[in-house]
């Protein structure tokens, strides 16, 4: 914060910081440090619980709910193989990411086959479910004796693991800073949920300056997406000119101030958010 604002084409008293996704954790933090030099903050995809706690939604509670709405179809209990075969991304801890990255069906299917048999068939409760579970706790065991870029680096995930939730310190947040929440309505990473306890928990602490925007069919990365899976792709011009507008009037910027007034953590060029747009967001709210 401190090389940030030496910077001379960044005002001191005009900081606003951006956080996607684990950014949400630390932007934070870093505004609870530095309250007088943050003015607003800005989580996209934003986490409220322990990031245990989120990796057990992805890894065990979503493919659960896939098996059981998607693939499922019969409600029988029971899921093809081949169907899950077909779309190993909700199963990533059960399916090697290499096999995922290329979507070779036939080495999918071969793993798949070899866990749960030869009968072609999956029980999702006797089965899927306490299979997710264990490969969920092993994965969240960070047992590597060095990092890769697969798995993470152990120590950096078990401190991330040890952290304080943002739901218990958001109202640490000083009221003079503007907050801004925004979340797609799809996103199969870090539900939308979050940003409703968030929204509740400033309401609380009656944080005067804290307003929540949701995308309808946006997903992760503010794409279109489906609920099951992360549409990739740029950012929606409609949630950039939300974004702008928000930073327009928090931080007094100006279309022709746009490149220089804003400053952000994570290098957003914001001289990109000058679009124009009618923003299809379902809710709004202070």
């Amino acid at each position: 914060m401190n090389i940030l604002t030496l910077q001379p084409e960044v005002d001191p008293k005009r900081v606003s910081i951006v956080g996607h996704s684990e950014g949400t954790i630390i932007v934070p933090r870093v505004a609870i440090d530095n309250s007088t030099n943050v003015k607003n903050i800005i989580l996209m995809g934003t986490i409220a619980q322990n990031l245990g706690d989120l990796m057990y939604y992805q890894g065990v509670k979503l493919p659960l709910r896939y098996a059981t709405q998607i693939l499922d179809k019969n409600h029988t209990g029971f899921i093809l193989i081949k169907q899950m075969a077909k779309d190993p991304i909700p199963f990533k801890f059960i399916v090697p990411t290499s096999a995922v990255i290329t979507n070779n069906t036939k080495v999918i299917l071969a793993t798949l086959t070899k866990e749960f048999g030869t009968s072609g068939y999956v029980s999702i409760d006797k089965q899927l479910n306490p299979l997710l579970i264990k490969s969920y706790k092993n994965f969240t065991a960070f047992n590597l004796s060095k990092c890769n870029n697969i798995g993470g680096c152990p120590i950096w995930m078990r401190s991330q693991l040890r952290l304080i939730p943002n739901l218990s310190i958001i109202g640490n947040v000083s009221k003079s800073i503007g907050i801004l929440l925004l979340n797609g309505e799809n996103d199969s990473q870090v539900p939308v949920q979050q940003a409703f306890l968030l929204q509740q928990r400033l309401t609380d602490v009656n944080h005067p300056d804290h307003t929540l925007i949701t995308y309808l069919n946006l997903g992760h990365v503010f794409y279109p997406s489906s609920q099951w899976f992360t549409g990739e792709g740029p950012i929606e011009p409609y949630v950039l000119a939300d974004l702008y507008a928000w930073l327009e009037a928090h931080s007094g910027l100006s279309r022709s101030s746009v490149t220089t007034a804003s400053a952000s953590t994570i290098g957003t060029n914001t001289s990109s958010l000058n679009t124009i747009a009618t923003s299809p967001s379902n809710s709004s709210s202070k």
